[in-house]
């Protein structure tokens, strides 16, 4: 399926880049298509992720937290 922005409606994630993680939260290894959200660092190591489209806060992209080397966890 495809998970959407809840405010607009936009779409953000594929559940085929859905993975387990020990968070609490839905962890994704890439975002559906390259405007799906915006992008700014937080802290070292650290983006908050927003909607592209509405600006609704999404959490984070973690660097290099992913399930494979390289990959980043949002």
């Amino acid at each position: 399926g495809i998970y959407v922005c809840a405010k607009c409606g936009h779409e953000l994630f594929s559940s085929r880049a859905k993975y387990e993680h020990s968070s609490p939260w839905p962890a994704f290894t890439e975002t559906l298509r390259g405007d799906s959200v915006a992008k700014r660092e937080e802290r070292p190591g650290a983006l908050k992720v927003t909607c592209g489209k509405c600006g609704n806060g999404l959490g984070h992209e973690f660097l290099n937290d992913g399930p494979k080397r390289g990959q980043s966890r949002f």
